[in-house]
């Protein structure tokens, strides 16, 4: 049986919150687990763009990017016409936080089931998503289960009444435990109302919800509920999820967490069988793959993206696909989701110093790997941006005009130094742009299975600075080689692996630049041999081929 409503009572603040408390006697059975299912077949093919409302679009003149904003500027991520190519092409978009939160970031929740103000009301949620599914953007949200904001009324409830329910959902301790985590921070925090402590994992701000109490994990699921049916989302991005349960001093990937997963994925299948949800485990590969078969549909892949920034940055092509071959071997297509930099690292161009043609090649790497893509909003122009957090979820720049197109009065946030010369209207004409090889690439993926679905085949290179590598999927066939050199590289071969491609020549012509490149000999026992494609290649340049085999 459900028990009583918690409304705000502040002037102005939670009308519209709703957490229902459940006693852990009245709660029901965790669900059971779900089999290994494949992911929806929306996603195929589908590369996610990563927004930060705050920073995308102002539309009213405050200064700060809201939905409204996001809305006029939908047809830049995807116009919905398989005709042009002025657009990204995105196939869904992510939204970092968009509930009611005292903080600019969002990631500290006070209300679920309201839209912040500054972003708008849930109704403009609502049209948001209505519009970008006319255009065929689906729209996942960033779900915090890890923590809430101490402004949360259960948690005020909590620290005022030792009698309430909510004390029970999150943890209290009359004495500091003495511990710090791995890290040597502190996790306990002293309750600013009586002589105890709380437990909240990354600041006091936020203090950890107890999922191991089962209204706790009832309220989760009506939440996501709630997103799903009456807010019309498409999935969501979970955040943190290494820590959602502790087991004693374990605070990290406890088999708690993992259980919790399982039972919340199901619920999100029992409600929109078509939802995507992807989790963020910061860790390596081997870690992550703990949480896999039956959780989440997939997980960001951290050791990629830092596998192709470090290849990039050193010019050297050792172990750029070990990760991505370990994720490919162990699972089913698009159960990984691929990246470079996200909201809270520094932004790519900035970790390559400011080198337009490596961005324009680690873009080129990321889009036509296996996975399902993410591309964090400016990283397709090449905003640069460092830390502290603020600086690198600075404003889009769109153009040279003041407040960069963002904004008529001064963003909330400076821009970057260099947003009168980085923005969209500089590259949208530029054919050689890094926003117009973005474009391409996007619109490429989303169109042909090989690069969208294809397996990848690793080939041989004469040059450590040379990377090369098939992506096969039927009859289809897509082969990258680049250059990860600051030289040019001359009469660099490749080799394929045995029984790799059907005996025979195949046609090469390269999708970007439609020129020819020299054909291809498979032997008959399905290798390449000592392939050269061109006599040299520039410093940090790629080709992307299409081949066809030669009847």
């Amino acid at each position: 049986m459900a028990g009583p409503r918690l409304r705000s009572s502040r002037a102005g603040g939670l009308s519209a919150m709703i957490v229902t408390t459940l006693l852990a006697c009245t709660a029901s059975a965790p669900a059971s687990a779900p089999s290994h299912a494949a992911v929806p077949e929306w996603i195929d093919g589908a590369v996610c763009y990563e927004v930060f409302v705050r920073s995308f679009q102002d539309s009213d003149g405050d200064g700060i990017g809201d939905l409204q904003g996001l809305i006029s500027r939908l047809d830049y991520i995807n116009d919905g016409s398989a005709r042009t190519q002025r657009d990204l092409g995105a196939g869904c978009i992510w939204l970092m936080p968009v509930a009611r939160s005292p903080s600019y970031h969002g990631y500290d929740v006070a209300d679920y089931y309201a839209v912040d103000p500054d972003y708008g009301t849930n109704e403009d949620f609502r049209l948001l998503v209505s519009e970008a599914h006319r255009r065929g953007i689906r729209v996942l949200v960033d779900m915090v289960l890890n923590h809430i904001s101490s402004d949360h009324p259960a948690f005020q409830a909590a620290l005022h009444d030792t009698t309430t329910p909510f004390r029970s959902w999150f943890r209290f301790l009359p004495e500091h435990p003495g511990v710090r985590n791995p890290w040597g921070g502190d996790n306990w925090h002293r309750s600013p109302v009586r002589d105890e402590y709380y437990y909240g994992f990354f600041w006091h701000g936020m203090p950890d919800l107890n999922l191991e109490n089962p209204a706790v994990r009832e309220e989760a699921k009506r939440i996501a509920t709630y997103w799903l049916e009456d807010m019309g989302v498409d999935g969501f991005r979970l955040d943190a999820i290494k820590y959602l349960i502790e087991d004693g001093h374990d605070i990290q990937d406890t088999p708690g967490t993992h259980e919790f997963l399982r039972e919340y994925a199901a619920h999100v299948r029992s409600v929109s069988p078509d939802a995507f949800t992807v989790g963020e485990v910061w860790d390596s590969t081997a870690v992550v793959m703990q949480y896999y078969p039956d959780q989440l549909d997939a997980y960001f892949a951290f050791e990629v993206a830092d596998s192709i920034v470090a290849a990039v940055r050193s010019g050297s092509a050792r172990g750029l696909l070990d990760p991505v071959l370990r994720l490919q071997q162990a699972l089913p297509r698009n159960r990984f989701a691929t990246f470079v930099r996200n909201h809270d690292q520094t932004r790519t161009m900035t970790a390559l110093d400011g080198d337009v043609r490596s961005a324009k090649l680690t873009a080129a790497i990321l889009l036509t790997l296996p996975g399902v893509p993410f591309i964090y909003y400016g990283e397709e122009i090449g905003m640069t941006g460092d830390k502290p957090d603020e600086r690198i979820r600075t404003p889009m720049q769109w153009s040279a005009q003041p407040g960069a197109g963002f904004t008529r009065v001064s963003p909330w946030q400076p821009l970057q130094t260099d947003s009168l010369r980085t923005h969209v209207a500089a590259q949208d004409g530029d054919p050689g742009s890094l926003l117009n090889l973005n474009r391409r690439l996007i619109h490429l993926r989303a169109s042909n299975r090989a690069l969208a679905l294809g397996e990848l085949i690793p080939l041989r290179t004469t040059s450590d600075a040379m990377t090369a590598w098939l992506r096969r999927d039927g009859e289809g066939l897509m082969l990258f080689v680049g250059n990860l050199a600051d030289t040019v590289t001359a009469g660099t071969a490749l080799d394929g692996a045995h029984r790799a491609l059907r005996a025979g020549t195949y046609d090469a012509r390269d999708l970007l630049t439609g020129r020819a490149a020299a054909s291809v000999a498979v032997s008959e026992d399905g290798r390449i041999e000592r392939y050269v494609p061109f006599a040299e290649m520039s410093a940090k340049d790629f080709v992307l081929l299409e081949l066809a085999h030669r009847q």
